[in-house]
């Protein structure tokens, strides 16, 4: 008779924790009807002083970062090739990340040129204060020769999202920061590293809460203006969360590349493929944006909220490649 009860109280038990987990896993609620807000709009309609990397006359370009399976120089090809052949179409603008004293140049780099791509270089520059002090002249210097051999205009965001919280410790603040972007673009004059549009790109979370202007060069410093947006653990319209940041760029003639876009996971297929619609609404109604990039990744530890890879669901990968094909994308 024990027996029988302690079974049933397990079995009691096993089906609670069972619905427990289930309530900490719930559904995403139906996609929301996000046409029904007007799109956030910036003002400024050009022409724009953007450096050597010209923005189209009309429409955008569109690209990606696309995360291979291996960070090599096949896994990079293999990568891109992929999507490209799944969206019917080359990117404009392939983005890369590079570690402070990772070169420019590689023959993936190569390859995406030879075959009329743009890059843009997200590079990870380091401790600002160092860089001021001196210790990096060498490899400052080595890396704008590698870009100038590129001989075609490229993007370069140096530290990108340098308003995120997690690295004040090497940005020290927005005066420092300042310093050191003047400082390393005096090394690249020198070098005669010309072909560099020099894009400035915070979050669209350092907007909202007031910080990522106090890291802004100047406009004699910046050629193009950028903000990275994620409908990441809240789901909002997109010209919502980087409604600020468009606010703030309106009062500047420069033209605007959405660094990284994503949408999570995390959402579900409709209400990411909802979200892309209206990204692409706001894309088009906010004629200063002359550039987008998506963030085609799943970054390895990262929850679902963090998860942004398109391929695989067919609803949100729709919306995507309804963006791409449109001419409006198409310049």
């Amino acid at each position: 008779m024990r027996k029988g009860l302690l079974g049933t109280f397990l079995a009691v038990l096993l089906l609670s924790a069972a619905c427990t987990g289930e309530r900490e896993k719930p559904a995403p609620p139906p996609a929301p009807d996000l046409s029904a807000r007007p799109p956030a709009v910036a003002v400024q309609d050009g022409p724009f002083a953007a450096g050597p990397f010209a923005p189209p006359a009309k429409g955008a370009y569109v690209g990606a970062w696309i995360k291979p399976d291996e960070l090599t120089h096949v896994g990079r090809l293999a990568a891109v090739d992929s999507l490209e052949s799944s969206l019917g179409r080359r990117l404009d603008i392939l983005n890369t990340y590079r570690r402070f004293d990772q070169l420019v140049g590689t023959a993936s780099d190569q390859e995406f040129l030879a075959q009329g791509q743009s890059l843009m270089i997200s590079w990870a520059t380091g401790d600002n204060r160092s860089i001021l002090d001196g210790e990096h002249d060498r490899l400052i210097a080595q890396q704008a020769r590698r870009i100038r051999k590129i001989k075609r205009p490229v993007l370069l965001r140096m530290r990108w999202e340098m308003d995120r919280p997690n690295l004040r410790a090497t940005m020290w603040s927005g005066a420092d920061y300042i310093a050191a972007w003047k400082y390393v673009r005096a090394i690249f004059r020198k070098e005669r590293a010309d072909n560099v549009s020099w894009v400035w790109c915070p979050t669209a979370e350092g907007f909202q809460r007031g910080e990522a202007p106090d890291f802004y060069p100047g406009d004699d410093q910046v050629d193009w203006t950028c903000v990275d947006v994620y409908a990441g653990a809240d789901f909002q319209p997109i010209g919502e969360l980087m409604g600020p940041f468009l606010q703030w760029a309106a009062q500047r003639p420069k033209p605007i590349i959405i660094g990284e876009f994503g949408v999570a996971k995390a959402w579900g297929s409709a209400n990411r493929a909802a979200w892309l619609r209206d990204a692409e609404r706001t894309f088009k109604a906010n004629r200063q944006i002359k550039a987008v990039a998506y963030f085609e990744s799943d970054p390895e530890g990262n929850g679902p909220n963090q998860q942004f890879q398109l391929t695989g669901d067919e609803a949100a990968f729709g919306a995507f490649h309804s963006l791409v094909k449109d001419p409006y994308f198409n310049p």
